[in-house]
C-alpha cells in the first residue's frame, strides 16, 4: 500500500469517527443541537427579562431539541400565559413544556 493511500485511509476512518461521535441519539443532543438549545434558551431567558410584568428569577428555562421546558413558581396565571407566549415567539422553538406553577 502507497504511504498516500494508507494516509487517506487513516484520515477518512479519523474523520468518519469524528463524525459520528458528534451524531445526536434520541437521548442526547449532538454537537450542533447543544449549541441551538443553548441560544434557544439565552433567547426565551431574553424575552422572560425584558417583559416587565415577569420575574426572570421565578422562571426557569431548559431546552432539549428545540423542545423548551418552563419551570417554576410564579404569581398568576397571566404569568404563565405570558411567559408561554414569549417562549412560542422565539425563533428555533419547537413547542413548550409547560410545569410552572402558583405561588
Amino acid at each position: 500500500m502507497k504511504p498516500t493511500t494508507r494516509f487517506g485511509t487513516i484520515f477518512l476512518a479519523a474523520l468518519m469517527s469524528l463524525l459520528i461521535g458528534c451524531a445526536g441519539t434520541p437521548t442526547q443532543e449532538g454537537t450542533g443541537e447543544y449549541v441551538d438549545d443553548s441560544v434557544i434558551t439565552t433567547k426565551v431567558k431574553a424575552a422572560i427579562f425584558n417583559e416587565p410584568t415577569l420575574k426572570s428569577t421565578e422562571i426557569n428555562v431548559e431546552t432539549f431539541k428545540g423542545v423548551v421546558q418552563l419551570t417554576g413558581f410564579v404569581t398568576s396565571n397571566a404569568n404563565i400565559s405570558k411567559a408561554v407566549e414569549l417562549t412560542n415567539g422565539v425563533k428555533g422553538v419547537k413547542s413548550v413544556r409547560n410545569d410552572m406553577r402558583l405561588k
